[in-house]
């Protein structure tokens, strides 16, 4: 009986494994941490062996604690995180390291590019504002800056694509990362006029939409996860548009928003069609097709969420350690509600909650954007910073929705964070 499911997503910083029964019951997860590589310049990479092979890990430990699940899985389904340029060669191998989400070293060249004619022209074929994190911006630097990997390259992906490949063979993207690329939202086809001006059609990997194709995972696969050869394995969408889905945020009748508090902070508004889009005159957010046909995530996301609350807990860590006390994050996490609830600050100390190398890119796109708190006196103490941290991610959410017609009459939240 093929009655389970197996979904794997791959995180910037966790690879997990969860298997679930076919009305969505969750039987048993398996995660590992991933690694990635800050190379010094606003260069961040994750190797992609390591990405495989932790994957692998958690699959095999899936299947250890459900010993049925190779002959009982109906599907495999991989999402991942987004953004992003992960490249092959030829013959499947990886050229350098994946650039993530968070690499910047595209911030000087992205700053040029959008106070050109082009920008504009994007932004409305796209959708989405051109940054330093996306793979068109990313290219275009390596083209300038490292021509020896794309003369190397065969196929461009994103990270989700790569462990795809990996268990189908297959050179596939899908069309929520595709589209706000070098994609045409509205048709969510790749835009040939994108594609002339920036020469990257070679490289990009046909679009798919998951919920329509899939392919069947090979023997090699099989072989080294424990899964049988043959099992449809389907291409999922965007990580946050997974985890927009699994909220709530599609609602047939009505606008529903989303907001994921996580590593990033990430901002959804349901469109019911593409002639609900509003794009804002500065050029900033995401526009994601969903699976359903002719309906939309608008996005606007903020570069770092509960980056900018570990930041201060990693500053405690480190005083505490100094003094012969060995705390690890996690042990502080469970007070900051009391730290929030606490605090006197009542909005006269304000935090600015840009701590990414990568600056910032909801609702304004800039490299160069820095975290700081202002209003900083002598009274303040740790739980104050920390209150202050908390209402800066929240005042950072308003402001996205702000650039997004405002935000909608009801908002789920997501996240780690929304605890």
């Amino acid at each position: 009986m093929k009655d389970r499911l197996i979904g794997i997503d791959a995180g910037t910083s966790v690879i997990k494994s969860v298997a679930y029964t076919l009305d969505g019951k969750q039987l048993a997860e398996c995660s590992t941490p991933n690694i990635y590589e800050n190379l010094g310049n606003g260069c961040v990479e994750q190797d992609l062996d390591l990405t495989w092979a932790k994957t692998i890990e958690t699959l095999d430990a899936l299947v250890s604690k459900l010993p049925d699940l190779p002959k009982r899985c109906a599907a495999i389904a991989v999402t991942g995180q987004g953004d992003g340029t992960w490249l092959i060669d030829n013959d499947g191998r990886p050229v350098g390291g994946g650039l993530l989400w968070l690499d910047a070293r595209a911030g000087d060249l992205v700053d040029t590019w959008r106070v050109t004619e082009h920008e504009r022209k994007r932004f409305e074929i796209t959708g989405t504002g051109f940054a330093a994190c996306q793979q068109a911006a990313q290219l275009q630097w390596l083209i300038q800056h490292a021509p020896e990997r794309i003369y190397a390259t065969a196929t461009a992906f994103h990270c989700k694509d790569w462990l795809y490949y990996q268990l189908t063979g297959e050179r596939v993207t899908d069309t929520s990362e595709g589209c706000f690329t070098f994609g045409n939202f509205r048709n969510r086809e790749y835009s040939d006029e994108l594609l002339d001006l920036e020469d990257c059609k070679t490289l990009l990997p046909p679009m798919l939409n998951g919920m329509n194709e899939h392919h069947p995972l090979t023997k090699e696969a099989a072989s080294i996860t424990g899964l049988l050869q043959g099992t449809p394995v389907v291409l999922g969408f965007l990580d946050v548009i997974c985890t927009g889905l699994g909220a709530g945020l599609y609602d047939k009748s009505n606008a529903m928003g989303c907001t994921i508090m996580g590593s990033t902070g990430v901002h959804m508004r349901l469109a019911h069609s593409a002639n609900d889009i509003s794009l804002n005159e500065h050029n900033t957010g995401f526009t994601i097709p969903l699976p359903m046909d002719n309906v939309y995530a608008q996005v606007q996301s903020n570069m770092s969420c509960t980056l900018n609350i570990d930041w201060l807990l990693d500053v405690a860590v480190d005083l505490l350690s100094s003094q012969g006390i060995q705390k690890r994050r996690s042990d502080l996490l469970g007070s900051v509600d009391e730290w929030v609830n606490t605090s006197s600050t009542h909005g006269d100390l304000l935090y600015q909650p840009y701590i990414s190398d990568a600056g910032e890119r909801g609702p304004f796109i800039s490299a160069s954007a820095r975290a700081g708190f202002i209003g900083l006196n002598s009274t303040h103490r740790f739980g104050d910073m920390i209150g202050a941290i908390v209402e800066g991610l929240s005042l950072a959410a308003r402001d996205c929705y702000s650039a997004m017609d405002g935000a909608p009459r009801e908002i789920r939240l997501t996240g780690g964070a929304a605890r």
